[in-house]
């Protein structure tokens, strides 16, 4: 593994800018991957890991830096909970940790570091030092997770009966027997013009 400050580094160039959040993600991700006993998730542990992201916000990318976890491979996972949250599963040994950021951390930010005035830069410097237990909430969680859901599932794409767009990786909604892509099953998140 790479050092705190190299992932640091590598979230700044990733993210655009360096944030509390940044360093929040990347800590979230050292923590679950230590607790899952994953070591090395760029080289000999990459295929056994699948992280399920609870917010699309700063430390999500942090945690696809650390973890080498991306949307594209399937092994990045979005929940929109709206929660500073993250579930590593490890595939190899089917268990999984979900790691939650304390509320409290800020107030233990303001605590540790008064000289500074600036918030962020408080937190950005706290959330560097203070122990994992004080920055994150740690929970051992059982997951239902199908062949579907994994990197690498393959299998031929079923055609909407209503609009005629190919649904993958067993996407469809099945109602009175035709097969539905979920925007016409009534989970459209757009409108048509």
């Amino acid at each position: 593994m790479k050092t705190f400050d190299e992932y640091v580094a590598q979230a700044e160039q990733v993210h655009g800018h360096i944030c509390a959040g940044q360093i929040l993600g990347v800590r979230m991700a050292l923590y679950g991957l230590r607790l899952l006993g994953i070591a090395d998730p760029d080289g000999i542990d990459r295929k056994r890991l699948v992280t399920f992201v609870e917010i699309d916000r700063c430390a999500t990318d942090a945690v696809g830096v650390v973890t080498g976890c991306r949307l594209g491979k399937r092994s990045l996972r979005f929940r929109d909970f709206g929660k500073v949250a993250a579930t590593f599963y490890d595939l190899a040994a089917g268990r999984a940790v979900r790691v939650v950021a304390k509320d409290s951390a800020r107030q233990r930010a303001r605590e540790l570091h008064p000289e500074i005035q600036n918030r962020k830069q408080q937190q950005i410097l706290a959330y560097r030092e203070l122990p994992d237990e004080e920055l994150f909430e740690a929970q051992r969680v059982r997951m239902k997770v199908g062949p579907e859901d994994l990197p690498g599932y393959k299998a031929p794409p079923v055609t909407c009966a209503c609009c005629g767009e190919s649904i993958h990786f067993k996407r469809e909604v099945v109602r009175d027997g035709r097969a539905l892509c979920r925007s016409c099953a009534g989970e459209r998140y757009y409108e048509v013009l």
